[in-house]
C-alpha cells in the first residue's frame, strides 16, 4: 500500500501563488507516476498534472504555463506549484499514485485525502 498526504492548500487572492505538496509513504518503490487532480463543487474531477517515472510531464490545457509539477525522490514528495491563480482554480486538489499505465493515462491506485484551494476574486 501507498499512503499519500497532501498539504499546502489555502485561501489566496486571484493572481497569487500556492505550492501543494504530496508526501508518499509505504510501498513507494511501486510508484510509477504521480498525478494531481482537482474537483470543484458540482463539477467532474479534472486531471490537472502528472509526472512519470521518466519525468515525462502532463498538464491540462487549463493550467499550462501557470502550474508546474515536480518531485523530490529523496523525500518521496511531489509538488504542484500554482502561479497566477484564478477563481476557477478553486477546488479540492488530490494527489494520486500510479503503478502502471502509459503516459499520460496512468492507472492511479492510491489517493490522498485532498486539500482545499480557494481563490478569491
Amino acid at each position: 500500500q501507498v499512503q499519500l498526504v497532501e498539504s499546502g492548500g489555502g485561501l489566496v487572492q486571484a493572481g497569487g501563488s500556492l505550492r501543494l505538496s504530496c508526501a508518499a509513504s509505504g510501498r513507494t518503490f511501486s510508484i510509477y507516476a504521480m498525478g494531481w487532480f482537482r474537483q470543484a463543487p458540482g463539477k467532474e474531477r479534472e486531471y490537472v498534472a502528472a509526472i512519470g517515472w521518466t519525468s515525462m510531464l502532463y498538464y491540462a490545457e487549463s493550467v499550462k504555463g501557470r502550474f508546474t509539477i515536480s518531485r523530490d525522490n529523496a523525500k518521496n514528495t511531489v509538488y504542484l506549484q500554482m502561479n497566477s491563480l484564478k477563481p476557477e482554480d478553486t477546488a479540492v486538489y488530490y494527489c494520486a499514485s500510479g503503478s502502471r499505465g502509459k503516459f499520460p493515462g496512468y492507472e492511479y491506485d492510491y489517493w490522498g485525502q485532498g486539500t482545499q484551494v480557494t481563490v478569491s476574486s
